[in-house]
Parts: structure tokens; sequence; C-alpha cells
């Protein structure tokens, strides 16, 4: 009987994480937020882009389940933009939009004032300056009601 035996390398990796040095944490995380601070103008673009999705008219023509499903995506884009820079009220409004386009009925009746609310407020939230916590506070207090109505009732027509 043959016995084929294998030498256990280790790998690169193994080797450089066992060796002392590197960065603090503290150095990495400064590099880090300053490396996406490059790509906040993008992201707030993708987010601009998205409240104008949800916005922009809709085709009578596409089914109901096809109009629900292009406003769940561009409003889960809004939270993929915003959520690395800490956009935490922008993610929260378009969360609180997602749960209600998921919970819409696919067959029709959904009220797409709630998407306009939505999408305005959003629009609201970008153009306030992160210091004015009292304005994104009313706004999303207001739109958590909006979500604890249609939700609690199941009456997404209006």
């Amino acid at each position: 009987m043959t016995v084929i035996t294998h030498t256990q390398r280790r790998s690169r990796l193994a080797e450089m994480v066992d060796r002392p040095g590197g960065v603090s944490v503290g150095s990495a995380l400064a590099k880090a937020s300053a490396n996406l601070e490059v790509h906040k103008d993008q992201a707030r673009a993708i987010i601009g882009d998205g409240i104008a999705t949800l916005l922009a008219p809709q085709s009578p023509d596409l089914p109901e389940a096809v109009r629900l499903d292009l406003a769940y995506a561009a409003s889960s884009q809004i939270i993929d933009a915003a959520n690395p820079f800490a956009m935490d009220d922008l993610c929260t409004a378009a969360k609180g939009l997602c749960d209600l386009l998921d919970a819409a009925p696919r067959q029709g009746g959904f009220d797409w004032r709630i998407v306009t609310v939505h999408a305005q407020a959003m629009k609201l939230l970008l153009a306030l300056p992160p210091q004015d916590a009292e304005a994104r506070t009313l706004i999303l207090s207001n739109l958590h009601e909006v979500l604890k109505h249609k939700l609690s009732s199941g009456d997404q027509a209006g």
C-alpha cells in the first residue's frame, strides 16, 4: 500500500499576519475615512438619481408588480449609497419606503403618493445641513407615522 503525504506549507498571508508591525487602528481608520471621503460626491449623485427615479412618472403600461420592484430597487440603491457615509436618516427613510413597497399588494391598489412623500422627504434630508438635527428628527418622525399607519392597517390604497 502506498501512502502519499503532503508537506504543509504556510501561506504567505499567514506569515504576514504573524509578523509584528503594521499600522495602528486609529491610523487605519483615518486612512479609510479619507479614502471613503473621495467617493462622497459620487454617493450623493447616486442618491439623487435614486430620488429622481422615485419621483419620475411611471408608465401606466407597466404592471403594478414591476413598478413596485423598480421603486424598491431605487430605494435600496439610496440605502447602499448613503450607508457608508453615515447618512442614517436617509437610510431610515429609504428603509421605511422599502418596507411599505414590500408589503404592497402586487395586483394593484398601492397608493403611489407614499412614494412621492418619501422621495420628497429624502430630497429634503439630502439638502439639509448635517447639524439640523431637529428638522431631520421631525421629518423621520412623520415618515414613521405614515409607515406605522399603512403597515398596521394593511391599507396601502389611501
